[in-house]
């Protein structure tokens, strides 16, 4: 029932400058694959189809990168080297890709709403690349939808984080209705230290309900003078009902040096050399 996903990718990446003065963050390559297949192939494992990618100016390698490479593909055609096309030439033909160019920035709720044109009218989800999860059994992604069946409602994924690290995220409160899933009733967008309702932090996984771009085109700007999910999310749930879920898996935070080289050095150790090839490209996980 969830066939689209949104993935807004259109931030300029300043904490990895200056390697992103010229290349997309979500570009950044997690061994040989770049952040955002990572995401698109989990959106797909979770049986979504259609990929509605938020861009901004200069990010035109990932349009290139979900098409074919004519020269490059002649060029290896009968070696060696063609089968490190095999996975990416799976996703292109697995899934639809449309883009939309966000011309300014301002806060990840602007870029949600950004993508209405290309996500319609009906419930999506929203995927943040340099958020990386992994699950060998089931992806996070996957997860949510399945929950979404039942409860039909926006859901945000959540993971517990130190206390003096709350104020990096948006964080919920809320009620436990079954194990690992809270029905929420308060949500801050990075709230000061020692004041954040709980230690329950929301990350770059959504499922959200079309009522959403209403709320967010009469959202006011909040932290840092930007539109954010949050505060619309918090609306939808005093009006309604926002679940979120404490997922199962593994995640990095690649928007961060520290997490993007703690994520390249597990997907290598614990994906890459423990394929059928090394030298291959069968290091397509489950998300």
């Amino acid at each position: 029932m969830i066939k689209k996903c949104l993935f807004p990718a259109a931030g300029y990446g300043t904490r990895f400058l200056p390697a992103t003065k010229s290349m997309p963050k979500e570009m950044m390559p997690i061994v040989n694959k770049p952040l955002i297949e990572y995401g698109v192939d989990e959106a797909i494992q979770a049986g979504i189809n259609a990929m509605c990618i938020v861009t901004g100016r200069g990010k035109y390698s990932l349009m290139d990168h979900f098409d074919k490479n004519y020269e490059l593909e002649h060029q290896i055609r009968g070696t060696n080297k063609e089968a490190l096309l095999e996975d990416i030439r799976a996703t292109i033909y697995a899934a639809s890709f449309t883009y939309i160019r966000q011309k300014e920035m301002c806060g990840l709720g602007h870029a949600i709403l950004t993508g209405q044109e290309l996500v319609g009218d009906d419930a999506f989800s929203v995927v943040l690349a340099d958020d990386l999860c992994i699950n060998q059994e089931q992806g996070v992604l996957a997860q949510m939808v399945t929950l979404y069946k039942q409860f039909r409602c926006s859901i945000v994924a959540v993971e517990e984080v130190p206390e003096n690290e709350t104020h990096k995220y948006g964080v919920i409160s809320g009620q436990e209705i079954k194990h690992d899933l809270f029905r929420v009733d308060n949500m801050v967008e990075k709230p000061e230290l020692g004041t954040a309702p709980s230690n329950l932090a929301i990350i770059g996984r959504y499922i959200l309900t079309p009522d959403i771009f209403e709320i967010l085109e009469h959202t006011v700007p909040g932290k840092n003078g930007e539109i954010q999910i949050t505060d619309a999310l918090l609306k939808q749930a005093k009006d309604g009902c926002v679940l979120a879920h404490k997922f199962k898996g593994k995640r990095f935070d690649c928007g961060s040096v520290e997490g993007f080289i703690e994520a390249t050095n597990y997907c290598y150790e614990n994906i890459y050399l423990t394929s059928d090839a090394p030298n291959q490209s069968h290091t397509t996980v489950k998300y």
